[in-house]
C-alpha cells in the first residue's frame, strides 16, 4: 500500500485543511485499487495534524450526521496506526516540495 498526497486546490478550500490523501494498493485483492476520501488538517488549537476519515453525511431532523466509512473491525488501535502512517507520508510530501523549491 502507498499513501498519495495531494494539495488541495487553491480555491475553495476549507481554512485548515492541508491536502488530501489516497491509499493506493499494489498486493492483494486490493490491488490496482485506491481508497479516497483522507484529509489531513492543521489542528484548531494549532497544536499539530489530524486527519479526518473516508465519511458519508446525512440528515436525521435537519441535523447533519456523519457515516464512517472506514472503521476497526475489533482493533481500535488500527485507526490510530494508519492516520500516523498518512501524517508521515504527508511529512515526507512536505520535505519534497521544500526541497524542490530551493
Amino acid at each position: 500500500m502507498v499513501v498519495k498526497i495531494s494539495p488541495p486546490n487553491e480555491r475553495n478550500n476549507p481554512a485548515g485543511k492541508l491536502a488530501d490523501a489516497e491509499l493506493h494498493f499494489s498486493d492483494g485483492p486490493l490491488a490496482g485499487l485506491k481508497l479516497l476520501g483522507f484529509a489531513i488538517w492543521d489542528r484548531r488549537g494549532g497544536d499539530g495534524r489530524n486527519v479526518t476519515f473516508p465519511a458519508r453525511t446525512y440528515s436525521v431532523n435537519g441535523e447533519r450526521r456523519s457515516f464512517a466509512l472506514l472503521r476497526a473491525i475489533s482493533d481500535n488501535a488500527a485507526n490510530d496506526r494508519l492516520r500516523e502512517l498518512i501524517l508521515q507520508a504527508f511529512a515526507e510530501y512536505e520535505d519534497q516540495v521544500a526541497a524542490a523549491a530551493q
